[in-house]
């Protein structure tokens, strides 16, 4: 892990899951309006806000090695399994992108502050 210029701010990065998680949200009652042109959009929602929701419990400790931690463990799964998506092999493709994102935001501690619904 490379070292930041600036400290890990646990509450800021738990501001920016939560922040994400209620965009995610909807975004994923606009798509399902939608119907099915916007199924792809729906489980590129429901990853985020899957991801989001695994990552919380990590971000409550004030440690980002414990947090980077929590993202390999992630990462190292094979399968992530959640009803009520469209598509499993577009949700789990998703999930690694969400995934991969974080784990840079998280070596160069970037990014938390951006708490826009869209980005």
């Amino acid at each position: 892990m490379s070292v930041s210029l600036k400290a890990w701010d646990s509450a800021l990065v738990r501001k920016w899951l939560e922040c994400r998680i209620d965009a995610a949200r909807l975004d994923q009652a606009a798509a399902d309006k939608q119907g099915y042109e916007a199924q792809d959009d729906y489980d590129k929602a429901a990853a985020e806000e899957w991801v989001c929701q695994a990552l919380k419990t990590a971000a409550g400790k004030d440690d980002q090695a414990s947090f980077a931690d929590r993202l390999k463990q992630l990462l190292g799964r094979d399968e992530y399994r959640i009803t009520g998506i469209y598509d499993d092999r577009r949700f789990e493709r998703y999930v690694r992108a969400n995934l991969r994102k974080l784990t840079r935001m998280t070596k160069a501690n970037v990014g938390f502050e951006n708490t826009l619904r869209y980005q």
